[in-house]
């Protein structure tokens, strides 16, 4: 599971930053999160085949979140795209689509499945299919918003290395072997695969908070995920504006990440107001020292 960052700013583009969005790899499935104004020209620009997303995730209904995403379905229309397109939401946000495809008289050549994410009081389990499950629990931010936890589980085959060299395989057969294929030594005799062959199950979790201010409401479904996205859209001096703005501080980022015992934290969602960001990361270490500052085009193995 590799996360990349494609915008890390608020509302307004400024400073060479743009809104949100991320793009989270499992295995090889490509999956969006939040499609911020300006995220085609960033999933180019970090060389990301936008064509083989196969999901898309949107928080909430405001602009910096989901400005891009009429663009981008736009574009799959224009280049002819086949595949369907699974997307979560918003109840509305499918209303919003139609209503812009509607007065451009544009048709979709590919099947846009709308899955709405509502009623979610605590968390609910939104996709759960063989490699991965996603969970949607609700942030308190001035509008309806969801965070999603991501929880991929990927079968692994693994030689058992002490035994293949015993045996002197050659490391030709390597691959075979973890394909599936049985040995057969010069003498003929067969050795059986699963005698060969480990099989490790790896489970990474990377929880998304998206917008909010501070809660300790979602903490139970972020509990010792590997890696956490946490706004911090203030530094601790603006807590009250924060607060009264449905936004976090980077205290309150770092508080989450310490109680829910993460393993790292990624931070983002900052102000336009601070052109420069070291301050962010150097106030969020003084309470979870394993942080993150998000930058467009970072890539973050979970």
């Amino acid at each position: 599971m590799q996360l990349t960052i494609l915008g890390n700013n608020s509302a307004l583009p400024n400073h060479n930053r743009f809104p949100t969005a991320q793009i989270l790899q499992v295995g090889k499935e490509l999956i969006l999160i939040d499609c911020g104004e300006g995220t085609q020209m960033r999933l180019q620009n970090n060389q990301i085949k936008y064509g083989k997303i196969s999901k898309i995730f949107i928080s909430h209904l405001h602009g910096d979140h989901y400005f891009g995403l009429i663009g981008l379905l736009t574009r799959y229309a224009l280049n002819n795209r086949s595949e369907p397109l699974d997307l979560y939401g918003p109840p509305l946000l499918i209303d919003i689509i139609k209503l812009q495809t509607s007065v451009a008289n544009a048709v979709f050549p590919f099947e846009l499945r709308f899955h709405p994410v509502d009623e979610v009081n605590q968390k609910k389990i939104i996709l759960d299919q063989e490699n991965l499950k996603v969970t949607a629990f609700p942030t308190e931010h001035r509008i309806p918003c969801y965070g999603y936890k991501f929880e991929s589980i990927i079968q692994e085959k693994k030689l058992q290395i002490e035994k293949v060299q015993a045996l002197q395989i050659p490391v030709q057969q390597y691959k075979e072997i973890l394909n599936g294929a049985d040995f057969v030594d010069f003498e003929g005799n067969t050795i059986a695969n699963e005698t060969l062959v480990q099989e490790q199950t790896q489970q990474k979790v990377y929880a998304y908070a998206a917008d909010t201010r501070y809660t300790e409401s979602f903490l139970e479904v972020i509990q010792n995920s590997d890696l956490l996205y946490h706004e911090t859209t203030y530094l601790k001096d603006h807590q009250n504006l924060a607060t009264q703005r449905f936004h976090s501080t980077t205290i309150d980022a770092a508080t989450i990440a310490k109680k829910a015992n993460v393993g790292r934290l990624v931070i983002g969602h900052f102000s336009s107001k601070y052109p420069n960001l070291s301050d962010f990361l150097e106030e969020t270490k003084t309470i979870f020292s394993e942080t993150l500052l998000s930058f467009e085009g970072m890539k973050i193995d979970v």
